[in-house]
């Protein structure tokens, strides 16, 4: 009489046991997806649905209470045949390239003074992030007010210290106009490069420096040969996101200037706001939008690029 082996038929047993919550949360690939749900919905909801959104409202000819009517590319092309749209676009790269290569050179002297030791320092940091984490508005409210042609504070001091004779209209003159709004955004920007170099530079083995110096390297050296090339990711990857910020400002140059005068400071969030919100156009307002993507992209995709080279 044939007998069947008891080994076998528990693993059958085994191998047919009821699904159970407890048993799918506990393994790696369902809890990794259930950890990353929360994250993609915020994704799909706030990034991904107005993203696709924006390029349907492009192909549009949509105006505020009324149904679209599908154009096509024809935005675009209205677009290029605009000399206010080039004018924005000219802003926005000069805007963009001015303020973070300051940013960039202020925030990593500042990174450099702060990773030294002195009295105090701990309580200094704290003051160099007060420009990063004012709210927007309320200082740029606060920078009107300086510039102001009655009441600055800035020509009170060139004035009575015998600079000039007479003040600016720093805000009526289209050149001053774009000064002074790299001037603002420097400003607010240059502790976020300041602190995210400063953790890089803590990175960096003191052993560094000091084999450097007893091979004789002066000061100059160490940091182009020593701190440079190790700090070079970090800055790659915070020009990275402050690039993307500059480019797509609107808070900032929206209250101190309203993209004025004559748009000498008008750039691309500014102006889709007034064609899309103001004028009414919504089509035309999302294609001004996205025609800052292929440039940011451009960019992110070189920066990548480099940095994966590196």
């Amino acid at each position: 009489m044939a007998v069947r082996p008891e080994p076998l038929a528990r693993a059958a047993s085994l191998g047919g046991r009821a699904f159970t919550l407890r048993g799918a949360v506990e393994r790696e690939g369902i809890f990794s997806w259930l950890m990353l749900a929360p994250g993609i919905l915020f994704l799909l909801g706030f990034v991904a649905y107005p993203f696709f959104y924006g390029i349907f409202l492009s192909l549009q000819e949509r105006r505020v209470a009324a149904p679209g009517i599908f154009v096509g590319l024809a935005n675009f092309v209205t677009l290029g045949h605009d000399p206010v749209f080039w004018q924005v676009t000219r802003n926005t790269f000069v805007y963009t390239i001015a303020t973070t290569a300051l940013k960039l050179v202020g925030g990593l002297a500042m990174a450099l003074v702060m990773n030294q030791a002195f009295r105090g320092k701990n309580l200094a940091r704290a003051f160099l992030l007060l420009p990063f984490i004012v709210p927007t508005v309320l200082s740029t409210v606060a920078w009107m007010w300086i510039f102001d042609p009655t009441f600055s504070v800035i020509n009170w001091l060139l004035v009575h210290g015998g600079v000039i004779k007479s003040g600016f209209s720093w805000l009526g003159n289209a050149t001053l106009a774009m000064v002074s709004i790299i001037a603002v955004n420097t400003w607010r920007g240059m502790p976020f490069y300041g602190i995210t170099l400063l953790a890089g530079l803590q990175t960096i083995s003191p052993e560094l420096y000091e084999a450097a110096a007893i091979d004789g390297a002066s000061g100059r050296q160490r940091f182009r040969y020593v701190t440079l090339p190790l700090l070079k990711p970090v800055m790659i990857i915070v020009t990275m996101f402050s690039v993307i910020f500059t480019f797509s400002d609107f808070q900032l140059v929206y209250t101190l200037t309203g993209g004025g005068t004559a748009n000498a400071t008008n750039i691309f969030a500014v102006y889709a706001f007034q064609s899309g919100m103001n004028g009414g156009q919504l089509g035309l307002g999302a294609a001004i939008a996205l025609s800052m993507l292929p440039a940011l992209a451009l960019v992110i995709v070189a920066l990548t690029l480099y940095l994966r080279r590196e």
